[in-house]
């Protein structure tokens, strides 16, 4: 299928922008427990740790705890089982993965000249912030809107002269134009027009109002499908130091990749057989992509038994590109006889690509103590102190509206990770519990989450392998559409993952 490509700016850029970004700033600010199995089965309380890949991913001075040079890998399989809750109606949707969500090594240089300096490590360590991969699917009957909202919504205040198609052109030649002359606006007018889903309520190029052409007085059957999949990855890189014997200090340098890809998918049959729309079916998928670079510092200090530690990370600097194809196709009454159904289908194959923005995420400092019951075992306990409202979009003024959204929805939060282990020969036995607070000041939005953890390990000394396995819960509400028709859907997702890792000591 060939693809025409739009380098759009100006304000194309910022109506996307605007309807999609506070969804993206939470996406990338949030990160999910990820790696090593030993750092998962405690539900990642680590922070006065350290000697744990994924323990200097949180405080990098857990790296100058490592007695050795190691290299550890870490294979997980991520369940996702998502209820979802329309009008009255229930659907699930569950499906599983694999993913390679860890990889990293470590170089421990001891026995350094004399002096208080005791010990430097170089780390390097590849792992998933998150795993994007989900699907979810509603259905219900809603008993007063749908698709046709959005579309008058978008389309009052476009000329009808703009948005109708002229003779001979195409849907593509159509669709690009608008997109790069009159903006997303005016592209979605014209699906929603030609595509007989609204109606101008004067037939003359000036008329700038519309209407639905579908009839929602006994409500309108509903089909909701939201299908994402891809990555949110951190390259970190580590330089850490033992100073004399309690003392431990630590620098990452961190790189991020992101790849995440959406397709929507909505469907709606209206109730009442005498609607103009019998049937539609309108389909979006984005994709972004970009780059990002943060940085975190942190210290542990050893007092005989007990473990403190303390952690900053940076906000991340994020420079992302969007990409979006929309395809509708419809089944409604021909205007000239009723009792005739028509089909349309309008798929312009145009990739909208949209002028790079940037997201500074929030930063966040970590507290963190634990106690070490000899060559018994160990109990520890994170506290991580968030604030989503600092997050930012760039260029200001083409994020105007979205940024005054995250300063009045978003706030700041705090999260806390409680994990244990117990050491019988060459077993672990390990276990933990984790909360985070809902981003979001209405708490429904995003809500919060809540989630445990359990593992075992058998260290065969120079080899170790440890299994681990984490549930976690929460529920959230996104709108089907962020304008016109924003009704919900009630979504509970309960994700379940089991971790695999083997460490080598070099």
């Amino acid at each position: 299928m060939k693809k025409v490509f739009i380098l759009c700016i100006g304000l194309l850029a910022m109506s996307v922008s605007d309807a999609q970004n506070l969804n993206d700033v939470v996406r990338f600010s949030t990160e999910n427990l990820n790696g090593t199995a030993r750092f998962r089965a405690m539900s990642g309380a680590f922070g006065a740790l350290g000697g744990d890949f994924s323990a200097f991913s949180i405080n990098p001075a857990g790296s100058a705890v490592f007695n050795t040079s190691e290299v550890t890998v870490s294979l997980s399989n991520y369940h996702n089982d998502n209820d979802s809750y329309y009008f009255g109606t229930t659907s699930n949707r569950n499906d599983s993965e694999f993913d390679l969500n860890q990889a990293g090594i470590v170089f421990v240089f001891n026995n350094m000249a004399d002096g208080d300096w005791r010990k430097i490590s170089l780390g390097l360590n590849v792992q998933n912030n998150d795993n994007y991969y989900n699907n979810i699917f509603a259905t219900g009957t809603n008993p007063s809107r749908g698709i046709a909202n959005y579309f008058v919504s978008l389309a009052n205040g476009q000329p009808l002269g703009e948005i109708a198609q002229l003779p001979g052109e195409s849907d593509t030649d159509t669709y690009l134009y608008l997109g790069e002359n009159l903006g997303f606006d005016a592209q979605q007018a014209f699906l929603g027009y030609e595509g007989f889903v609204i109606n101008p309520d004067v037939d003359d190029d000036a008329n700038t109002s519309y209407s639905s052409n579908a009839d929602y007085s006994n409500g309108a059957i509903h089909d909701y499908i939201l299908q994402t999949s891809g990555f949110n990855r951190k390259y970190t890189f580590n330089v850490g130091a033992q100073y004399r014997d309690n003392l431990y200090l630590g620098l990452n340098v961190n790189s991020h990749d992101v790849d995440y890809r959406e397709r929507k998918v909505f469907i709606e049959s209206p109730v009442n057989a005498a609607s103009g729309l019998q049937y539609a079916e309108f389909s979006n998928e984005l994709y972004t992509y970009g780059v990002g670079i943060s940085f975190q510092v942190g210290a542990i200090l050893k007092l005989q038994n007990v473990r403190l530690g303390g952690s900053y990370q940076s906000p991340t600097w994020y420079s992302l590109n969007d990409e979006l194809i929309q395809g509708l196709s419809t089944d409604f009454r021909n205007p000239a006889d009723a009792t005739e159904i028509l089909r349309r289908d309008i798929f312009p194959n145009v990739v909208n690509a949209y002028r790079e923005h940037r997201i500074i995420t929030p930063g966040n400092l970590t507290g963190s103590i634990a106690y070490i019951f000899g060559k018994s075992g160990l109990i520890s306990f994170d506290y991580t102190l968030k604030d989503y409202s600092n997050a930012k979009l760039r260029p200001s003024n083409d994020f105007l509206a979205t940024n005054n959204r995250i300063d009045n929805e978003l706030q700041s939060t705090s999260s806390y990770r409680v994990g244990g282990e117990y050491r019988i020969k060459k077993f672990s036995l390990r276990g933990g519990y984790r909360f985070e607070q809902s981003p979001f000041k209405d708490g429904s939005t995003v809500g919060d989450l809540e989630g445990y953890s359990l593992g075992i390990g058998y260290n065969f000394g120079s080899l170790s392998f440890d299994l681990a396995y984490d549930r976690s819960e929460r529920d959230r509400k996104p709108q089907i559409f962020q304008s016109g028709f924003t009704d919900h859907v009630n979504i509970n997702k309960i994700n379940s993952n089991v971790t695999f890792s083997a460490t080598f000591k070099l």
